[in-house]
């Protein structure tokens, strides 16, 4: 196996003073609690799961939690890369476990769940990045958990087509990947990263199953300008990316980037009417969104829409 080497992430150098001190009133996260919640906490424990909604330590948490749904982290907890906005720990993983897959297929079957959320670290260690266990995850899945629908959030694979097309002829019903910032903010953000990787990794996906549905999300509040954001969002829509998030970078620790600046409502708001007019089927504009922010509603609105559409081209 080989070593990984890691680039050291671009520290902000933007003076003190000048960074928000004060998080806005309408960014408001409850703390995570209730039966619900805590029965969900206990169920991956058991089970030796992780979750990204931990690990990343997402705000709605409790709101996910609470609703019976959360989203899997595969492959184990470490991560080959380092970005300078996650808080998953950096280092080199253990060996991937192939009982893995069972066991979250188990898990979403005591959950009842009717839609998931799959999503791994980085292994860069291994040329398919992991991919199989994406596949195998899908596949025991649709076996004891008839009808429950698929999302996987992917790496790029460094925009390898082999890695890609073993994870989509799997079929889950979306496939994500987030490009989760402007290019010119990359090396910062995402040392180990490429947006070219991103884009390749989005239209690749749309030519091996143009029936499944892609999606992306792009975090704000990095440094970008509103231009490049909306610059990012034609590109996207130009891969034929059906679904958008677009939220509020809230940063983890002091150790990691800081935020530039804080987004209004408004701007949100114009920035999901700016994507509609793109074409994009769905988006979710918001503080506190994330990639897998009202994942279930978005995949039966859509599904129901391809089904209309199929009826019309059937007549």
């Amino acid at each position: 196996m080989a070593m990984i080497e890691l680039d050291t992430i671009a520290v902000d150098d933007t003076p003190k003073k000048a960074r928000p001190e004060r998080r806005p009133e309408w960014i408001k996260v409850k703390a995570p609690s209730g039966d619900t919640y805590e029965g969900i906490k206990k169920l991956m424990r058991s089970k030796e799961l992780h979750t990204v909604c931990e690990e990343a330590r997402c705000p709605n948490i409790g709101e996910c939690w609470g609703a019976g749904t959360a989203t899997f982290l595969i492959m184990g907890d470490t991560c080959t890369r380092s970005c300078g906005f996650c808080d998953i720990k950096t280092g080199r993983p253990a060996p991937l476990d192939w009982h893995e897959p069972e066991r979250l297929a188990q898990a979403v079957k005591a959950m009842n769940l009717n839609h998931v959320v799959i999503t791994s670290v980085n292994r860069d260690e291994r040329k398919d990045g992991g991919a199989p266990i994406f596949a195998l995850c899908i596949a025991r899945i649709r076996e004891i958990q008839p009808g429950c629908s698929i999302e996987v959030l992917i790496p790029d694979f460094k925009g390898d087509w082999d890695a890609l097309k073993i994870v989509m002829d799997a079929q889950p019903e979306i496939l994500n990947h987030n490009v989760e910032t402007v290019p010119r903010l990359f090396r910062k953000v995402q040392p180990q990263d490429e947006y070219e990787w991103a884009m390749t990794t989005l239209e690749n996906a749309k030519k091996m199953q143009p029936d499944v549905l892609t999606k992306s999300g792009i975090m704000l509040g990095l440094g970008e300008e509103v231009a490049e954001v909306k610059a990012v969002m034609r590109d996207l829509a130009n891969v034929g990316v059906d679904i958008l998030t677009l939220g509020q970078y809230l940063q983890p620790s002091t150790n990691h980037l800081f935020i530039g600046r804080y987004y209004h409502l408004s701007e949100f708001a114009e920035l999901k009417e700016f994507g509609l007019s793109l074409g994009f089927k769905w988006v979710e504009s918001g503080p506190l969104v994330r990639s897998s922010y009202h994942a279930d509603q978005q995949v039966r609105a859509l599904s129901q829409i391809y089904k209309q559409l199929s009826a019309r081209a059937a007549v």
